[in-house]
C-alpha cells in the first residue's frame, strides 16, 4: 500500500486492488474518526456521505472503535452501508438527519449539505463535527463554505466544529494495514476500469455517485 512517499506492506488478506484502494480516502477517514473526531466506544457517530470512498472507510473505522454508527446515504445504498457495519442508515432522499430526534456525539461530514446551526441542533454541547474537505465525496465549494460558516458561527454554538485535510504518512498506512489484516476494514470497490478507459473513470467519479472506490487497472504494454 502506498500514497505519495508513504509506503507500507500490504496485508496478506487483501488483494492488490483492495490495497491500492486504501490511499488518501482511508487515511482521511482514519484521521477524521480517530484524530479529529476522537471517537470512543459507546459513542453515537453519524457519517454524512457513508457510501462514498471516504465514507465507506469511516463507517468501518468508527465501528472498529466500538461506536454505534449511523450512515447517511441514498436509498439505493442502504444495504451497502449496512454491509460496512453501520447500525442504521438514514435515506437522505426521505429523511433529514438534522430534523430528527437522535443526538450524535460525533458527526463526520463529507457532504456539507446542511448549515452549521442545523448540524449543531442534533449534537450535545460536548459533540464534535468534523468537516472533511478536498475529497471525492463532496463538491469542492461545499466544504469551503461550511468551514467558513463554522468559523463564524463557532462562538455561538456549543458543539465543536473542526475542518480537516488529510496528510499521509507511513504510520497511518500501517494502522490501516493492521485493521485490514484483522478483518475490521476492507476496501469497497464500485467499478474497475482499464487504463484505456481512464476518462470514463474520471467522468464517473465527477458525477459524485461512486459507491466506495473506483479502480483503474494499469496493464503493462505487450
Amino acid at each position: 500500500m502506498s500514497e505519495g512517499d508513504a509506503i507500507a506492506m500490504m496485508p496478506d488478506s487483501a488483494t492488490f486492488e483492495q490495497a491500492a484502494a486504501v490511499g488518501i480516502a482511508a487515511v482521511t477517514a482514519l484521521q477524521a474518526v480517530r484524530d479529529k473526531g476522537k471517537v470512543k466506544a459507546g459513542q453515537r457517530v453519524l457519517i454524512n456521505g457513508a457510501s462514498g470512498g471516504v465514507g465507506s472507510f469511516a463507517v468501518q473505522i468508527a465501528k472498529s472503535y466500538g461506536a454505534h454508527v449511523t450512515g447517511v446515504a441514498s436509498g439505493r445504498n442502504i444495504a451497502l452501508v449496512k454491509s460496512f457495519g453501520a447500525d442504521s442508515v438514514i435515506d437522505y432522499t426521505k429523511d433529514d438527519f438534522t430534523k430528527g430526534t437522535q443526538r450524535y456525539d460525533v458527526i463526520i461530514d463529507l457532504v456539507s449539505n446542511h448549515s452549521v446551526r442545523a448540524v449543531a441542533g442534533v449534537m450535545p454541547p460536548s459533540g464534535i463535527c468534523v468537516i472533511v474537505g478536498g475529497t471525492n465525496d463532496n463538491r469542492w465549494i461545499g466544504p469551503g463554505i461550511q468551514s467558513l460558516e463554522a468559523m463564524i458561527v463557532a462562538p455561538f454554538v456549543t458543539p465543536t466544529f473542526v475542518s480537516m485535510l488529510a496528510s499521509t504518512n507511513q504510520q497511518e498506512l500501517e494502522v490501516l494495514r493492521d485493521l485490514m489484516q484483522a478483518g475490521k476494514v476492507t476496501s469497497a470497490i464500485d467499478r474497475r476500469y482499464p487504463m484505456a478507459e481512464l476518462p470514463a473513470a474520471v467522468e464517473y467519479l465527477e458525477k459524485g455517485r461512486a459507491r466506495g472506490k473506483v479502480i483503474v487497472n494499469v496493464v503493462p504494454s505487450q
